[in-house]
């Protein structure tokens, strides 16, 4: 493991400041240097990403994973830019394959399907996807570059439906936002969106959905700090603990 550290000899003091290994400057611990993990993931993983960080952060002493959530075009768009990132897990292979060279080796680690949420009760007897064009409807999706967006045009195109949506979101979690908070009546969302809102939403499902999987990869990054780091987070998401997390909370088998 990789330490970034200043020793300033002084008065016999020894200084060890912490960095990330991303190259940012991470946490400071008293005894030793700390070190960060930069892991940006896509909006739908937020649940499972933070419990697959606590996990590695208790199997690695001194090693704070940092979290950044958004939609994957955001942020592999960020990445390319030269947003700090020792990992990236994208919820489409589309927007991995826009890193190009820059992501080592992507493998998938899991794969969702979408579902409509409504409000609790489904109060606009919503039974179908075509049902979303109702015209007391209001209905929102995810923007066509985010792969939840492309998603639900593949179903659109797969079923001759175009949904006339009130509003494109940047990411999943804003589309479960805006239907949770009664600003639209219902939205397109993952599988794992859903369940992960429990009793604020009620679900609807459609057979168009089954055939149109998104399978979710990730990869180390070249440009890390710390590769070697990175690569053991990548481990822990794919190996036994990581996949239990991810079916825990209703993600599919790669």
């Amino acid at each position: 493991m990789r330490r970034c550290a200043v020793a300033v000899a002084a008065a016999g003091l020894l200084l060890t400041a912490g960095c990330s290994a991303s190259g940012g400057v991470g946490a400071v611990s008293g005894d030793s240097a700390a070190t960060t993990l930069d892991v940006s993931a896509a909006a739908s993983l937020k649940e499972t990403f933070t419990a697959i960080a606590d996990e590695f952060e208790e199997q690695h002493d001194g090693v704070t994973v940092r979290l950044s959530f958004d939609g994957s075009s955001t942020l592999a768009n960020q990445i390319r830019q030269g947003a700090p990132a020792d990992v990236f897990a994208s919820a489409d292979e589309k927007n991995m394959d826009k890193l190009g060279d820059l992501a080592i080796a992507p493998e998938v680690f899991a794969t969702n399907t979408l579902v409509i949420v409504t409000a609790p009760g489904n109060p606009r007897g919503i039974r179908s996807f075509a049902d979303l064009n109702k015209p007391d409807v209001t209905t929102v999706v995810c923007q066509s570059a985010q792969p939840c967006g492309a998603a639900t045009e593949t179903v659109e195109r797969n079923t001759g439906i175009t949904v006339d949506a009130a509003s494109e979101e940047q990411s999943v979690s804003a589309v479960l936002t805006k239907v949770t908070t009664g600003q639209a009546d219902a939205g397109v969302v993952y599988v794992t969106d859903a369940r992960g809102a429990g009793d604020k939403v009620a679900t609807v499902t459609d057979p168009a959905f089954a055939a149109v999987v998104n399978s979710y990869p990730i990869a180390t990054l070249t440009g890390a700090g710390d590769v070697e780091l990175g690569t053991r987070f990548v481990e822990l998401v794919l190996g036994v603990d990581g996949q239990r997390i991810l079916r825990d909370d209703g993600f599919g088998a790669p």
